[in-house]
Formats: structure tokens, C-alpha cells, sequence
């Protein structure tokens, strides 16, 4: 009878666990740079405190850039303008050193190598992978763009970081 109870319960976790896997969101992103030229991959899961974001970019300036999670999925060239502004639910001010914010889709900067590559995981601590005005599935989707230059982390709207280099639409994987 025992031996029934443990293989019962091993099935038991055994299914827990499998629909918990099947129940853990992720989320991608390919990135084009305004001729529409891949520029790589960013990749979404849950964090501890916002989403994790693993990026693996090539051909892009050397040097700091900021990153952002903006408000609508669509990634039309060469301005990328058509992403919106940045993902702000709350209505604050931008910037991660701002009193008086930030966005959600605020995050530290990123920086490229003189080879034009990164390849790193930071995360975006105001965004979610759930169902409130956080996520990033908010209103049909959010789009991650990269900028030109740094964010300066405190300026309204955007942290002065230039204009939008690449984009990309991010969707459920």
C-alpha cells in the first residue's frame, strides 16, 4: 500500500511540475535596425522583481544605449515611431533616478562592444508577463527599442537617449 501512496504522489509532482513549466510565460523579440536588417534577439521571462530580458544583438554602434519597453507592438522604419512612447501605465516622469518616476518600461542602459555585439540579460523592473497595465502584453503588445545614445536616467520624456536605432515587436512564444 505504500508503494501505491509514493507512486501516486511521484505522479502527482510529476504533473504538477509539467504544467507548471507549461504554465511559465516567455516572450521574444526580433530586433531590425531602420533598413530592416536583423540585429538579433531579445528573449523575456519572469523575474523575481519585472522581466528578465536576455539580449543577443549584433550590428549596432559601439558604445551606450538605452533600452526601453514601449507602449505599442509595431516596429515600422526607419524612426520607429510608430512603437509609441514608453510603456507608462502609472502616468510618471522618466527615468530609474527620477523622483518622480519611472515609466515602467524604463530600464538601465546597455552596452555594445567595439565588435557591435552584446550579449547580457538585464532587467526591466517596471514591467510584467501578466494581465495588468504592466505587462508586456498590455493592449495587444509592447515593442523593445533600442536608442542611439545613453539615458541619462532622469530627463522627461525619454532620457534624452536620441533617436531609435532598433525595434522590435515583442510576442508570446
Amino acid at each position: 500500500m505504500r508503494l501505491h501512496k509514493l507512486i501516486a504522489i511521484t505522479a502527482a509532482l510529476v504533473i504538477s511540475t509539467a504544467f507548471s513549466a507549461a504554465a511559465q510565460k516567455t516572450a521574444k523579440a526580433e530586433l531590425r535596425d531602420g533598413m530592416g536588417n536583423s540585429v538579433g534577439t531579445a528573449e523575456f521571462s519572469p523575474a523575481p522583481q519585472g522581466v528578465s530580458i536576455r539580449l543577443n544583438l549584433t550590428n549596432l554602434p559601439p558604445g551606450v544605449h538605452g533600452i526601453h519597453v514601449h507602449a505599442v507592438a509595431k516596429c515600422e522604419g526607419p524612426a520607429f515611431t510608430t512603437a509609441g512612447g514608453h510603456l507608462n501605465p502609472d502616468m510618471k516622469h522618466h527615468g530609474l533616478e527620477n523622483p518622480e518616476g519611472p515609466h515602467a518600461g524604463d530600464m538601465p542602459n546597455i552596452t555594445v562592444g567595439a565588435d557591435g555585439t552584446v550579449k547580457t540579460t538585464i532587467v526591466a523592473p517596471g514591467v510584467t508577463m501578466g494581465d495588468d497595465g504592466h505587462s508586456i502584453f498590455t493592449n495587444g503588445g509592447t515593442a523593445l527599442v533600442i536608442h542611439a545614445m545613453p539615458d541619462d536616467l532622469k530627463s522627461d520624456p525619454a532620457g534624452n537617449a536620441g533617436a531609435r536605432i532598433a525595434c522590435g515587436t515583442i510576442a508570446k512564444m
